[in-house]
């Protein structure tokens, strides 16, 4: 074999090797395609050094989700976040493995909604993972069924339909520890309301295996609707949860709308005071302690509300500071002076169908 055989044979050679390696690193690019392998490579091992995740639609509503020492915070907020579901997230993610590959064309990629979100009428949702050493991005456009739904790494060209489903919100709010306290009504002494309206008033009772709770000094000639009607109030914050929070204002205001005091059996006090503004309806708690069984339950409390104001729906903010006219049974008509006879509700006239032809 001459010398320019063997050249030629090298060169050819090299060719070879060098489109398989081109090759390779532009299938490596275009991100995973095979059924079962991990749609982010690598997240599943660095789960325990994310320490920050972003969610964002097109539409600008976005969340930073941020970990802090011991649990994760709405940055949106500067409020505990569910660590709880944070933690599903970042366990879907890390798991996230290919069903099959989908469409390459950019063309079509609204069409299952993992075009980028940089139009407000993208579809999908972008998440980053961040660690120290990279930033996983992912489109997670429409469901695929019940269990998978189609995805996009950000910056490659291939779509895929991916298990297990991810549906990822943006709205901040929705990522906040929506548990707020939890006194069950076995625990109530008593509580004191100053409704909106109306007169203030207390339902309280003598002793725990007392089943009903009395209003002391009705008005006169008035009851109670029922043996039980005035429970509810005393139940008001069993299982308390948030729809939204924000920080309580530093001056200026406004007055409170409504008061109610909750008295424990055991020396808890917390104060619940109540604000609207338009149609939002907040309350700020302050928790205090008089027996030294409760007092560091008192503290951990006022360390979770302290300068808060939560933001919770107009049912249960009107259940909390309910008029004392709700929880009495209606007065009896008086009679009609002249006749002395109790006046006659109006019925509504019946209607008579016409006869058939």
């Amino acid at each position: 074999m001459n010398a320019s055989r063997v050249v030629t044979l090298l060169v050819a050679a090299a060719v070879a090797i060098g489109a398989a390696l081109w090759m390779s690193s532009n299938r490596n690019s275009a991100g995973p395609s095979a059924a079962g392998e991990p749609v982010l490579q690598g997240l599943k091992a660095a789960l325990n050094d994310v320490s920050e995740i972003r969610v964002a639609r097109g539409d600008g509503t976005h969340v930073t989700l941020r970990k802090r020492p011991t649990d994760w915070v709405v940055a949106e907020r500067e409020f505990p976040a569910d660590s709880g579901k944070v933690r599903k997230l970042l366990l879907d993610l890390g798991s996230l493995q290919v069903v099959e590959e989908k469409t390459r064309d950019p063309a079509s990629y609204s069409r299952i909604g993992v075009e980028d979100v940089n139009s407000p009428k993208a579809a999908g949702t972008r998440i980053e993972a961040v660690t120290a050493k990279k930033v996983y991005a992912l489109i997670v456009g429409k469901s695929a069924g019940a269990k998978s739904a189609y995805v996009r790494e950000v910056g490659a060209p291939v779509s895929l339909q991916a298990s297990p489903q991810l549906a990822p919100e943006a709205d901040p709010k929705r990522w906040l520890e929506h548990a707020v306290v939890d006194i069950g009504e076995d625990r109530i002494k008593d509580v004191a309301i100053t409704p909106v309206s109306g007169a203030a008033y207390t339902v309280t009772r003598e002793k725990k295996e007392q089943a009903d709770f009395t209003v002391p000094n009705l008005p006169k000639g008035r009851e109670l609707s029922s043996a039980g009607a005035a429970n509810p109030v005393a139940g008001n914050l069993a299982s308390f949860v948030l729809d939204d929070v924000r920080r309580a204002p530093a001056e200026g205001a406004p007055a409170a709308a409504g008061h109610a005091t909750y008295h424990t059996f055991d020396g808890l006090e917390l104060q619940v005071d109540g604000y609207k503004e338009g149609d939002r309806h907040y309350v700020a708690l302050t928790p205090r302690s008089t027996a030294k069984e409760t007092a560091a339950e008192a503290q951990t409390l006022d360390a979770r509300v302290k300068g808060w104001q939560f933001e919770i729906p107009s049912y249960k903010w009107e259940a909390l500071f309910r008029p004392l006219e709700e929880l009495l049974k209606k007065p009896e008509p008086k009679p009609d002076a002249k006749s002395g006879k109790k006046p006659v509700a109006m019925r509504s006239p019946v209607s008579t169908p016409p006869p058939h032809p």
